[in-house]
């Protein structure tokens, strides 16, 4: 009797526990038969990454809903190389860091209006990470300046 009463109380304890995550194998294989990602970024149902296209990676944007890429017309330019990216939760806005023409730039990309605008860092310092917030309107950017690692905080109009 007594092995049945510990059996039970376990049974007990794993159900109230907290449910384990688990991966979307649904998503999971579309994003793989996709091709090569990294650099992943989340919005509510979009998911911004850099994919390798041609020899050269590219910013891609999923609508997880419908599991197709979203146009992204003036983004990726055959003269950058994007370094990392984050997308708003409503994947209206993106922002970027960015290598073009020898500099390494922040930039902010609006999809209804598919257009680039530079973001202005100050003091002047080199962008490495961007993590844009849910509402598209605050930037956190890890900038290098004098050999260290910092992080500027932008708010965006």
């Amino acid at each position: 009797m007594k092995g049945t009463g510990a059996a039970l109380l376990l049974l007990l304890l794993i159900g109230c526990s907290d449910p384990r995550p688990l991966p979307r194998s649904d998503l999971n294989g579309f994003l793989r038969q996709a091709g090569s990602r990294r650099d992943p970024a989340l919005g509510e149902r979009w998911l911004a990454s850099l994919t390798q296209r041609g020899g050269r990676e590219r910013i891609e944007l999923i609508d997880l809903r419908n599991r197709q890429p979203v146009p992204l017309p003036g983004l990726n330019r055959a003269d950058g190389q994007p370094i990392d990216v984050s997308v708003s939760a409503d994947g209206e806005r993106l922002a970027i860091v960015e290598q073009r023409q020898g500099r390494t730039e922040l930039l902010l990309y609006r999809r209804s209006q598919a257009a680039v605008q530079r973001v202005p860092i100050e003091p002047a310092g080199v962008p490495r990470a961007v993590s844009l917030d849910a509402q598209g309107k605050r930037l956190a950017v890890q900038v290098s300046r004098d050999g260290r690692w910092q992080v500027d905080l932008i708010r965006l109009p």
